[in-house]
């Protein structure tokens, strides 16, 4: 039933990262400005539930559905669910929640309690099974009926276990939550809002729900459970900084030009007409969808605005390279890459790109330097590794370029055509160098959990 995606901020049981997830088809977005603010985000959340140091990997989901979620060391948030936040508490407050569900190992003791229920259900299954043997035999139907209904009624229970054992879970997720919140000087509003907003979904639905055969608490229950205790938070008044709402603003409206389209964008700029991010949203716009030279000069405005924001010059970059002046386009991206503090794998393999499409020798040897760079930043980058692979191609390393494309393959969940272009490599390697030894590695992969 549709309105049951309102209740997805939970824990769940799949063979999780960004690799897996490729292969199974969720549909990753990557964009170095959103994910240096979400991480930004959980930052000190991950710090108050003792996560600083498991090596969490959060992952932006297309999807327009308010959601997130986590498996292994990944949390997954839907870009809907940012769009939708009004404000960075919102978010932090999910995030939260899933920090309790990863510290809490409930990943590890949700997969123990399927295993008790499975075990349940069998039990009753063989115990309905030889009433209804015992009741062939003796010609006896009630005995028979009764056995198809205790086959019947342990799966049943078997079921409402499980979702109970779930939703104990979520509450306890949401009670850590807020000892995160107050941990770190935070408000707990944002999750009250997250919750009035689904049960305001719901009651629009008109849907009506058994609170027993679902995973997730009731919003009206949480909300009762949770409202007191934030209320008497000392934080509970405490708002984001402007500095944080202005670049959530931006957020916001960057997801809205790039998978809304223009009236999404308007929409958010006619709230804020005089912002920042309503200027950023014109110049998104104006690039996405209008005028090169209009994008550029409202691109420049913004970074006089604030010349060593790395995103504006990214922008810049990227209108330089619509245009076809690749060489200026791969000097933005260099200003971006020396401005981000994050760091990010993104924007390097970004000028890489850019200089790729210079052409000359010298900058294709330093634009597979720079990808290699942002590579190393970011391992699953399967786009990335194509473009290095071309970069490899243009210069004649053909080992290195088939290498490259079988990597990218890999990361990409396209496991077959990986070994392919790995055996197709390593015959080009000496044995025992690191190529060979790579290729090798990709060969010999198994998909966990899945019988070869």
């Amino acid at each position: 039933m549709r309105v049951l995606a309102l209740f997805c901020l939970s824990v769940v049981m799949v063979a999780a990262g960004t690799l897996v997830a490729a292969a199974q088809g969720v549909p990753i977005v990557r964009d170095a400005e959103i994910e240096a603010l979400v991480r930004d985000y959980a930052r000190p959340i991950f710090k108050a539930a003792g996560l600083s140091n498991a090596g969490i990997q959060i992952v932006l989901v297309n999807d327009s559905r308010f959601n997130a979620f986590v498996a292994g060391r990944r949390l997954f948030i839907n870009t809907g669910a940012l769009m939708q936040a009004e404000t960075p508490n919102e978010i932090i407050g999910v995030i939260a929640h899933e920090a309790g569900h990863l510290a809490g190992g409930h990943q590890q003791r949700l997969r123990d309690q399927l295993e008790r229920s499975k075990t349940m259900a069998i039990v009753a299954s063989l115990l309905g099974a030889g009433a209804i043997v015992a009741g062939a035999t003796t010609s006896n139907r009630g005995l028979a009926g009764a056995g198809m209904g205790i086959a019947a009624g342990g799966g049943e229970v078997a079921q409402r276990t499980l979702l109970s054992y779930q939703r104990g879970e979520e509450m306890t997720a949401d009670r850590s939550a807020i000892n995160y919140l107050n941990a770190t000087g935070q408000s707990g509003r944002g999750m009250l809002k997250t919750f009035q907003r689904f049960q305001s979904a719901l009651s629009l639905s008109g849907a009506q729900v058994d609170p027993y055969r679902i995973s997730h608490p009731m919003p009206q229950d949480r909300i009762a459970n949770l409202q007191t205790l934030i209320e008497k938070s000392p934080y509970y008044g405490k708002t984001d900084s402007e500095a944080l709402q202005q670049r959530h603003d931006m957020m916001r409206v960057k997801i809205a030009a790039y998978m809304q389209g223009q009236a999404a964008v308007s929409r958010l700029i006619r709230k804020k007409p005089d912002s920042l991010s309503s200027r950023y949203g014109e110049a998104l716009s104006a690039y996405l969808f209008g005028n090169p030279r209009s994008a550029m000069s409202r691109t420049e405005a913004l970074i006089k605005t604030q010349p060593k924001n790395p995103y504006f010059q990214e922008l810049r970059g990227d209108i330089l390279m619509k245009i076809n002046k690749p060489k200026d386009a791969a000097a933005a991206y260099g200003r971006a890459v020396s401005l981000d503090p994050a760091k990010s794998g993104l924007l390097m393999v970004s000028q890489g790109q850019a200089l790729m499409a210079v052409g000359t020798p010298a900058a294709l040897k330093e634009a597979v330097a720079q990808i290699n760079n942002g590579l190393e930043r970011d391992r699953e980058n399967s786009a990335g590794y194509r473009y290095l692979a071309q970069a490899y191609g243009e210069l004649g390393d053909i080992p290195r370029a088939e290498l490259a494309t079988a990597e990218g393959h890999y990361y990409s969940g396209a496991y077959q055509d990986a070994k392919i272009f790995a055996a197709r490599a390593q015959r080009k390697f000496k044995r025992g160098e690191p190529g060979w030894l790579r290729a090798q590695d990709i060969i010999n992969f198994r998909v966990p959990g899945k019988k070869q």
